[in-house]
């Protein structure tokens, strides 16, 4: 398939790269050309807008930050919508309200173009090793089409049904990891006000009920202080945001999921949104929740 890719930031440039080398990337974009620079000067085009990338290929996938985002990337003024022919497939592997993709669906689809939303979990070392977790929801004959391509870049790609189906699934994903990852911070916390070794604790319950992709990812950011972002609170903050949202949308309460997002506001507000979410340990145990 010819694949343009929109967005090159911590997730979307090492996709793009995956998909260069296996020969099905023609063109990127980016609102901020300087991140393209890797492909300035290659076979692969560099588009000056999300429309001009949207022509002639197959698939347009989408990697941006929010619903907002979204939203004017596919149906802006120059966005995909009026660039893509029908039947072209349009991809939203980005993190956003799955409302907001089904209104997005609905407005391709009335220009006979195919939508499905695949948002990812892995983060960026997830993404440069090409072995992302996608959800994809949609059409499944569309699915069939683009699943080889995902799995350029995907260790697991999952259909899950109707478009939403990816987004609510991506939610879920992070509920999961925003409560583990607050568990783990306050499990350290406690265990360095008790003067217990880090690896010790971590051989002890590494292999135990306790063991996560969280725990075995996250613990060298917790033990060496070093919270360079793999994902940063900023990005977490937003999923939980669009969890609270949807749940709120179904007549849900999610009360641990907005306690974690309080936590996350707070570091926010006094300028660590750009941190790893891991730095959730940093907050606790500098005793800022005494």
């Amino acid at each position: 398939m010819k694949v343009s890719l929109i967005g090159l930031g911590i997730m979307g440039l090492p996709m793009a790269k995956h998909l260069e080398r296996s020969g099905h990337l023609t063109k990127v974009y980016n609102r901020t050309r300087a991140k393209a620079a890797d492909f300035e000067g290659t076979q692969i085009q560099v588009a000056d807008s999300p429309r001009e990338a949207a022509k002639a290929v197959d698939l347009v996938i989408i990697m941006v930050s929010d619903s907002a985002d979204s939203e004017d990337v596919i149906l802006g003024e120059n966005g995909v919508i009026q660039g893509a022919a029908p039947g072209t497939i349009v991809l939203d592997m980005s993190s956003i309200n799955p409302e907001v993709s089904k209104e997005i669906g609905q407005k391709l689809a009335e220009k006979q173009v195919e939508f499905l939303d695949g948002p990812v979990s892995g983060g960026e070392q997830g993404a440069l090793d090409g072995a992302l977790a996608i959800m994809v929801g949609g059409n499944s004959a569309s699915f069939a089409k683009v699943e080889p391509v995902l799995r350029v870049f995907g260790k697991s790609v999952t259909y899950l049904g109707p478009v939403g189906m990816g987004g609510y699934a991506k939610l879920a994903n992070q509920i999961i990891v925003g409560v583990e990852m607050q568990a783990m911070a306050e499990a350290f916390t406690l265990a360095k006000r008790a003067n217990l070794d880090f690896d010790y604790l971590y051989e002890a319950i590494r292999y135990g009920l306790a063991a996560s992709a969280v725990l075995d990812q996250k613990i060298n950011n917790v033990k060496s202080g070093d919270f360079t972002p793999g994902f940063k609170i900023n990005l977490h903050e937003k999923d939980l945001k669009n969890a609270l949202l949807a749940a709120e949308d179904l007549g849900l309460s999610l009360p641990f999921t907005e306690q974690v997002r309080d936590m996350m506001l707070e570091m926010i507000e006094v300028g660590e949104g750009e941190l790893d979410h891991s730095s959730l340990y940093k907050r606790l145990s500098g005793g800022v929740w005494d």
